[in-house]
């Protein structure tokens, strides 16, 4: 079994025993056809972590703090849209109500609460994950490198170091401003 096999492992089974509200059960897998709608209507390509974690595990109401979003379809148990009707709000919103631009290929995963998301460089070599922290004074003050890769993301949920989590010794860590924000709105 390799690292990726055993990461995806780990978070399943995870995902399988977490204690979760009785009304909210673990969503089953998304289909590969639900995989192609949402890269069709995102206009780029899933990394294949991600995609395996929406195949392989449930399509969202796993992870860290409130969980992964529905990639595609319904919405999630706190009442957020999946992820592919998030982007495309944002970007649609960027781009017709003046808001604050949404990154091109920058897909949020996961609520955080108070605004904040957990999203994947999908058109990023290594799909880094990005904080987005809406609470800054300007729109490229609010992007932030949490992880360098999608792998490290999730492996600091499990093992209880992300920095968001009550284990951590990281809690209020510097993060790096995220240097490709200009470039990619």
């Amino acid at each position: 079994m390799n690292d990726t096999e055993q990461l995806l492992a780990a978070a399943e089974k995870t995902a399988r025993t977490t204690p979760r509200p009785e009304k909210y059960p673990l969503p089953a897998p998304l289909p590969a056809e639900g995989v192609a709608r949402a890269e069709a209507a995102l206009g780029f390509a899933l990394p294949p972590l991600l995609t395996a974690l929406y195949t392989r595990i449930a399509n969202g109401g796993f992870g860290p703090e409130y969980g992964l979003m529905p990639l595609i379809g319904d919405r999630a148990p706190d009442g957020e849209e999946s992820a592919v009707a998030q982007y495309l709000a944002h970007r649609r919103s960027a781009a017709e109500e003046g808001e604050w631009p949404w990154p091109e290929g920058v897909l949020p995963i996961c609520s955080l609460g108070c605004g904040m998301y957990s999203c994947v460089d999908c058109r990023s070599e290594h799909t880094t994950v990005l904080l987005f922290e809406p609470n800054a004074d300007e729109p490229e003050h609010a992007w932030y490198v949490d992880q360098p890769d999608l792998a490290q993301w999730l492996r600091s949920w499990l093992d209880g170091t992300a920095w968001y989590s009550e284990e951590s010794e990281d809690e209020g860590a510097d993060m790096a401003p995220w240097p490709d924000f200009s470039a990619r709105v």
